[in-house]
C-alpha cells in the first residue's frame, strides 16, 4: 500500500475552502466555490466565487486566490505553493494555475458534482477536446500581414520579462 500524498495540513486547508464556499452561498456573491493558496504551512491568499456580484465571468474562486497570492508575494509565479479548491478547477482556473506555476492542486469535489447542479465544467472540458473549428464557439484563424510584429518586437526587447 502506497502512503497517502495528503497530510493534515492538506485536510485543514481543504476544509477552509469548503467554509469559504459555504459562506459564499449565504453571501450570494457567486457560485458555491472557495479556494486558497498556501505555502510553507500558511495561507497566502483566499478567494471565493464573485461572478455575480462583480459581473465578471472570470471571477472564480481559484482565479481570485491566485491573483491575491501573486500580489501578496510580489511575483507572478507561485512556485512552492499549493492551490486548494472546494471543487475541481474548471479549464480556465486550471490554466491559470499552470500559468502561475503552482506545485500542486488539491480539490474536494470532482467536476461531476458541479455538473450535477448545473455548472458546465464537463462541457468545457469536452469542448477543448474538439478541433477549434468544431467547438460551440468556433475559433477561426485569420492570418494578417505583420501579425507577428508585436511578438517579434517583444522577443527583441531588452525590457521584456519572460514568464
Amino acid at each position: 500500500m502506497q502512503p497517502s500524498p495528503f497530510n493534515d495540513q492538506d485536510q485543514f486547508f481543504l476544509r477552509r475552502t469548503l467554509e469559504l464556499a459555504r459562506d459564499n452561498v449565504e453571501r450570494g456573491d457567486g457560485g458555491p466555490f472557495g479556494a486558497l493558496v498556501a505555502r510553507d504551512g500558511r495561507i497566502i491568499a483566499e478567494g471565493w466565487n464573485r461572478v455575480v456580484v462583480d459581473h465578471d465571468p472570470t471571477a472564480h474562486a481559484e482565479i481570485l486566490a491566485i491573483r491575491a497570492a501573486c500580489r501578496e508575494l510580489g511575483h507572478f509565479h507561485l512556485e512552492g505553493c499549493t492551490l486548494y479548491a472546494s471543487s475541481e478547477p474548471c479549464p480556465m482556473c486550471l490554466a491559470a494555475a499552470y500559468w502561475a506555476r503552482v506545485d500542486r492542486i488539491i480539490y474536494a469535489n470532482d467536476r461531476s458534482v458541479a455538473a450535477a447542479i448545473g455548472f458546465c465544467d464537463d462541457e468545457l472540458y469536452g469542448q477543448l477536446n474538439l478541433p477549434p473549428e468544431a467547438r460551440r464557439v468556433p475559433m477561426l484563424h485569420l492570418p494578417l500581414k505583420n501579425a507577428a510584429a508585436p511578438l517579434l518586437a517583444w522577443e527583441r526587447s531588452s525590457r521584456k520579462t519572460a514568464y
